[in-house]
């Protein structure tokens, strides 16, 4: 098992990608603690991993740094340590003209995308700081690498764009401390709101052919990459930036 005994967070645990982490690290030997904000939906997603002796969920906003470092503290508590941190929790918004956009949407996408991943980030690294060992993954998006013709994203892709050089910034920082910090930016993937779009046949097929693996991703295909990336197979990998989306930046830049 290649995560055997390691304590590991995932955010966003509810979702369906951050449910697909934190099956995988589950089935790897890892304790993962759930966060979001809804219970009910945390456990439901414990019970739909089916492993449920090594799952356990916790309710934080991490937009409110008081609760997330209630939550490590409680976990330290717990468990004596934290090995791994995949910040996983985002918002999206309907797309819409930039200037169409309330403050208040602005706002929301501001402090779930970036205050929460650097709340979650700060609250855990001040504990792998102590015993200097420790993996961060953070999920981005290829959003953060382009625009998509009359797919107005404007402040979603501006949140995920300051992702990958936080992730770099921390690398460079906590690499002396042996902390390793990476960013994993999916593509495509059969999730959230895009997942009733592909249940239309013609759609689905239309995404398809604009990819170079010919298939939209699964929550899967990036809890592999997350679990690389957070093992000790991946102990000289730090400051990377990931796309896994079936080659589509590379084709398209």
């Amino acid at each position: 098992m290649r995560l055997k005994d390691k304590v590991a967070i995932v955010t966003g645990a509810s979702s369906d990608i951050g449910k697909g982490i934190a099956k995988r690290f589950a089935d790897e030997g890892s304790k993962v603690i759930l966060i979001a904000r809804n219970l009910e939906k945390l456990e439901e997603t414990r019970k739909e991993i089916g492993n449920e002796d090594s799952t356990v969920s916790m309710t934080c906003d991490l937009t409110d740094e008081s609760q997330t470092l209630q939550v490590v503290n409680q976990i330290m508590d717990t468990y004596g340590k934290i090995d791994i941190l995949v910040n996983n929790a985002g918002a999206i918004n309907d797309p819409i003209h930039f200037h169409e956009m309330k403050d208040s949407e602005i706002k929301k996408l501001i402090d779930v995308n970036l205050l929460g991943v650097f709340n979650m980030t700060k609250s855990v690294l001040a504990k792998m700081s102590d015993v200097r060992s420790g993996a961060i993954v953070n999920i981005g998006s290829i959003s953060s690498e382009r625009a998509i013709p009359r797919v107005h994203l404007a402040v979603y892709s501006s949140t995920k764009a300051a992702i990958p050089m936080f992730t770099k910034s921390i690398a460079v920082e906590y690499a002396r401390r042996n902390i390793r910090c990476n960013c994993i930016n999916p593509g495509i993937i059969n999730s959230g709101s895009i997942k009733p779009y592909l249940d239309d046949p013609q759609a689905r097929k239309v995404l398809e052919e604009r990819l170079p693996l010919a298939r939209v991703g699964e929550p899967e295909d990036v809890a592999n990459a997350v679990l690389y990336l957070a093992s000790d197979e991946a102990s000289w990998v730090t400051g990377a930036i990931l796309n896994v989306d079936g080659g589509k930046t590379a084709s398209e830049g």
